[in-house]
């Protein structure tokens, strides 16, 4: 991802003076949000959205603090699964209700609304909301998706959501960005799947599909309108999913 690396550090003069010491740091910070923006806007190329200059900072921080011991995980209860010849097919858990930071997209494409739409959240957790503070990173990161009536394709209205962390949760901080709205989601039930790699339009339409077919009692879930779970930012090669199918309430 470009972060700044030994040789960058052995580079530095050995015994700077302060307002050298200060102009060398300054060029590295300057350097690694450079390097992190460019990557980003090479990946939005990619899915045909535009990474603009003022993603630059919350790019950097979220880089600096993304790792897996500062990640807030959703919290839930474990309720079963159902495996065969060793592989869990899929698990079933309960999900209390919880606030959550969601913005609605509906770009042509769904890798578009996605990264259009983790964007945003990116802004409101690094520090544009009303407390001011960089609000952590939670996982996963959800997209709520709808189909057609005959399950055969994704409309094109999605929403991305954020879990407000822990310490957020009975007072969310409120968003610049009029686009993202704080709900409060009920409890849930969702029997849930494990996928890897991409997700596009194609590769949801087929979890949905499988998931469908191993699930003991589809008809207990929702119809139309699925979750996919994703525990990497839209810019990793190989992402960790899941497909949720939501029980009825």
């Amino acid at each position: 991802m470009g972060m700044i690396t030994l040789e960058d550090l052995d580079a530095m003069e050995e015994n700077p003076s302060p307002d050298s010491a200060d102009n060398t740091n300054s060029s590295l910070e300057d350097e690694e949000q450079d390097r992190l923006l460019n990557y980003w806007q090479s990946v939005g190329r990619g899915h045909r959205v535009d990474v603009p200059r003022e993603m630059a900072e919350p790019i950097v921080q979220l880089a600096r603090n993304n790792h897996p011991e500062n990640r807030e995980n959703v919290p839930f209860q474990f309720l079963g699964w159902k495996e065969k010849c060793g592989e869990v097919l899929y698990e079933k858990r309960q999900y209390e209700k919880a606030n959550w930071a969601c913005v609605k997209v509906h770009e042509e494409k769904y890798e578009q609304s996605i990264c259009l739409g983790f964007m945003k959240l990116m802004q409101y957790i690094c520090q544009q909301n009303s407390s001011g503070l960089y609000l952590g990173i939670t996982v996963p990161i959800v997209t709520v998706v709808h189909t057609n009536e005959s399950r055969s394709e994704l409309t094109r209205s999605v929403t991305i959501a954020y879990y407000l962390p822990a310490q957020f949760q009975d007072q969310p901080p409120q968003p610049f960005d009029t686009d993202i709205v704080i709900k409060e989601w009920p409890a849930t039930i969702v029997y849930t799947r494990t996928f890897s790699g991409a997700t596009n339009e194609d590769t949801i339409m087929y979890e949905i599909n499988l998931l469908a077919e191993i699930l003991d009692s589809p008809e207990l879930s929702l119809q139309d309108t699925f979750i996919v779970a994703g525990y990497n930012n839209p810019a990793a090669a190989n992402r960790h999913n899941e497909i949720w199918f939501l029980h009825k309430p």
